[in-house]
């Protein structure tokens, strides 16, 4: 007889846990999507460098543009002698304009510094369109006192390199006849110790102011004074005086503005000095402006030292 089992377990049903995926996917997406963030940030940054460098280009090449077309309008200007509008020139373009320079002004102030034995000329006698000296196109400079003034604010009276001058004045004694011509000349010298060996004449007291600009010394030339020999004929009629050259001395190494003040009683203004010549040049959106200023054409300063005649010579 079969004996049936002590007991049999009881079994109980199994149950199967799910567990959740771990936090690994949720760092690799803040991973990756930090990486396309910088990745990004690196292609903003390459691209607005190029554009950047696109830019500065294309303003330099513009600039370099403008700055051409402006020295073509300076270029054209000193052909032509006349003023051009608005003037296509490839991918820009350019316009100049042309004056006289100091014309009808009491005052002459040359735009650049000169050294030791290197002069300015200030016409007293107009220009015509060809360049011949004539009073009908414009007023010819009559007065019997001119100013010159010189040296850099502050500059020491008795150094070695004190700046001395030279006026040379060039005139004729009968109005318009350059066979009368004639030179007078009269040296100033600031520096004490100098004039006892030179013979130099002292400049005015005090320093000396021409609209904006101030210099050191000055010297009020008097054309009226026996002692310079210039006829009444000369300085009081137009074509008389022709121009006046002055010359800075002893400023070795050192250069120093001039300039020269007519505005005194009984005194004109001064004719045109030369030509002022401003041209404008545009590409895109670069400007240039050039100014340029030229003289008339002058006698070399050999003649300041040299005796010229329509004929012959007798001593």
């Amino acid at each position: 007889m079969l004996t049936p089992p002590c007991s049999l377990a009881k079994l109980e049903p199994s149950v199967m846990v799910i567990l959740p995926r771990s936090s690994e996917s949720g760092q690799a997406l803040l991973i990756v999507l930090l990486t396309m963030a910088v990745v990004l940030v690196l292609v903003l940054s390459v691209l607005t460098r190029s554009i950047t460098d696109v830019g500065v280009t294309t303003q330099s090449d513009e600039s370099l543009r403008a700055f051409s077309a402006a020295e073509a309008g300076v270029e054209y200007a000193l052909i032509s002698g006349t003023s051009i509008g608005n003037t296509p020139l490839g991918q820009a373009s350019f316009s100049a304009e042309v004056s006289g320079f100091s014309s009808g002004e009491k005052y002459f102030l040359p735009p650049t510094a000169i050294g030791s034995g290197e002069l300015i000329t200030v016409w007293l006698v107009a220009h015509d369109d060809t360049g011949v000296l004539s009073c009908t196109d414009e007023t010819c400079f009559t007065g019997n006192t001119i100013e010159v003034c010189w040296g850099e604010p502050g500059t020491a009276a008795n150094s070695a390199t004190t700046p001395a001058i030279e006026a040379v004045f060039y005139y004729a004694e009968v109005p318009g006849d350059y066979s009368t011509a004639r030179i007078v000349r009269l040296p100033v010298d600031p520096n004490t110790a100098r004039r006892s060996s030179n013979n130099f004449v002292s400049p005015n007291a005090g320093t000396c102011q021409i609209q904006d600009t101030g210099f050191e010394f000055s010297h009020q030339f008097d054309l009226t004074a026996t002692g310079l020999g210039i006829p009444a004929s000369s300085y009081g009629f137009e074509n008389g005086l022709q121009f006046v050259r002055v010359r800075m001395l002893y400023n070795v190494g050192v250069a120093h503005h001039a300039g020269v003040n007519v505005d005194f009683p009984g005194n004109g203004v001064l004719p045109s000095q030369g030509f002022k010549i401003e041209s404008r040049g545009t590409a895109g959106n670069s400007n240039r402006k050039i100014d340029v200023f030229q003289s008339f054409g002058e006698l070399p300063p050999v003649f300041d030292a040299a005796l010229f005649s329509f004929g012959g010579l007798s001593k």
